[in-house]
């Protein structure tokens, strides 16, 4: 029989100890019934000889928290993610911690100890990379972890929680050849993140299908903010053959090409059309208000809040990969090709 120790033992330990999932430990510390009456006694001698305590928001030695990770905290799409992950934490008596580690080390770093000092109850990473160290760092701790928006495949196998951008791409893109546009530029997002490139190969799809090629000197790159939108929407009336309608792969983007063409004396959309991405809460009130593709950003806060507080609980999830459908909001930005 193994000693009881002092120091800390997590749920993973006790897991491969007993030679059996991490869930199934969950379900005994939070006296489920769904587990075979063996494998509770086996579990439960494992927990009274480790001297293992359940963690919980009422037992007073430690915080029911959830850490809620970016990149940068600096965009409205954050806080709509914040605004989903929120409303459901709270729903439960959780707390929400939320961070920024600027895609560096050092930063990341400090945010594990961080973590580990409070006793997180889960972890939702937003198109953030960690070191392979700290996602292995998250499994040795036991830490339930899901990824929003994953910049590509995770690290670690964990949930994660998307949004269809290749649809969206795609219809944003068959809204403008709708209206009768044949030179549509495209200002792209950051290569590096999933959801960019798959807004950009929906824009060549849309247009390959209506038989228009694929012309490089109208796509240019952006990183999601206003001033790459601006700088963008300049490259392309720059072109001996400007476009007549752009597809900004944010509505951050779109919102900078718009200042760009109202510096040059043109107007939205009787010069150019303009369609965005995501649906923030501000492109209604622009002027004028944006065509867009609306990307359920509250949602997919609330969807990746419940599926870590499932594993939280030792529950199962549904599916390992969840994407939410986007939706065109047609508004008026774009119109019909003059002529």
């Amino acid at each position: 029989m193994a000693p009881k120790v002092e120091q800390k033992v997590t749920i993973t330990a006790i897991a491969q100890e007993a030679g059996v999932s991490v869930p199934t430990v969950s379900r005994v510390v939070n006296g489920r019934s769904d587990v075979a009456p063996a494998t509770r006694a086996r579990v439960e001698e494992l927990l009274r000889q480790y001297g293992y305590r359940r963690r919980t928001a009422s037992s007073g030695d430690r915080p029911a928290l959830i850490d809620l990770v970016f990149n940068d905290l600096d965009s409205p799409w954050a806080v709509e993610i914040i605004r989903g992950v929120e409303e459901t934490t709270h729903e439960v008596g959780f707390g929400t911690v939320v961070s920024a580690i600027h895609d560096r080390a050092g930063s990341a770093r400090q945010w594990m100890r961080n973590l580990r000092a409070r006793a997180s109850g889960g972890v939702i990473l937003v198109t953030s990379v960690l070191e392979p160290v700290l996602h292995e760092e998250l499994h040795r701790l036991g830490v339930p972890l899901v990824v929003v928006d994953p910049s590509g495949s995770p690290a670690l196998d964990a949930p994660t929680v998307g949004a269809t951008n290749w649809a969206g791409g795609m219809s944003a893109t068959e809204h403008l050849l709708e209206l009768g546009h044949r030179r549509i530029g495209f200002i792209a997002g950051p290569p590096r993140l999933l959801c960019s490139r798959a807004r950009l190969d929906g824009y060549r799809a849309a247009l390959e299908a209506a038989g228009v090629g694929v012309d490089d000197r109208l796509m240019v790159p952006g990183d999601f903010y206003h001033e790459s939108g601006f700088n963008g929407c300049n490259r392309l009336m720059d072109l001996d053959e400007p476009p007549t309608a752009l597809f900004a792969a944010s509505d951050q983007m779109a919102l900078g090409a718009i200042e760009a063409l109202r510096r040059r004396g043109m107007r939205v959309p009787e010069d150019v059309s303009i369609v965005g991405f995501d649906d923030l809460p501000e492109v209604r009130w622009s002027a004028p208000p944006l065509t867009t593709v609306r990307q359920p950003l509250v949602e997919m806060g609330k969807v990746a809040a419940r599926t870590v507080l499932r594993q939280a609980r030792g529950e199962e999830i549904d599916s390992p990969r969840v994407e939410l459908a986007t939706e065109l909001v047609v508004r008026a930005s774009t119109a019909p090709l003059p002529g």
